[in-house]
């Protein structure tokens, strides 16, 4: 049975620095692991970028016009101590919050059964009025809400990372 693999290279151009945890050899080796192994029927699938109205199902305007201008046209920018921007972040997260709206949206439509989207920056940190541990934007509960504006009447969230996904929480909590 085929998994549909949403990625792109823009997300290797979000680079918050040469000694922080979130660079881009983390998603590089993932996709090196999927293409060293033959077992897998993957079909490549390019992410696209999120809309902006899709970002607005768990974060208010004023969030995403504030980090749609906190990006850098050269260097970097901290947002915070763990959240850095530099002028390929915009895009990347864009990417990474397409990436699962566009797997959501396929399944949906009946488009294939399942999916895996390879994305980064991550976004479980990301609280809907707030960019934090690496964050910028809540991907898993923006795909949440387009799940649920799409027919699922019940959808559930597996966070495996080593910590807790506050911000996925804090979409959902009330």
């Amino acid at each position: 049975m085929d998994v549909a693999l949403y990625t792109h290279l823009d997300m290797l151009d979000h680079r918050p620095g040469d000694n922080h945890a979130e660079r881009p050899e983390r998603l590089a080796a993932v996709l090196d692991a999927l293409d060293d192994d033959a077992g897998l029927d993957l079909e490549r699938r390019e992410a696209p970028l999120v809309e902006l109205a899709d970002l607005a199902r768990v974060h208010p305007q004023g969030f995403i016009d504030a980090v749609l201008a906190a990006a850098p046209s050269q260097g970097r920018r901290a947002l915070d101590p763990d959240t850095v921007l530099s002028t390929g972040s915009l895009a990347a997260a864009r990417r990474a919050a397409g990436a699962v709206v566009a797997a959501v949206r396929a399944v949906a439509a009946g488009r294939g059964t399942r999916a895996f989207c390879a994305v980064r920056p991550p976004g479980h940190h990301a609280e809907p009025d707030t960019a934090m541990g690496f964050c910028l934007f809540s991907n898993i509960a923006v795909a949440a809400r387009v799940a649920q504006a799409s027919g699922f009447k019940r959808v559930a969230i597996v966070d495996f990372d080593v910590h807790h996904g506050n911000g996925t929480q804090a979409a959902f909590e009330h």
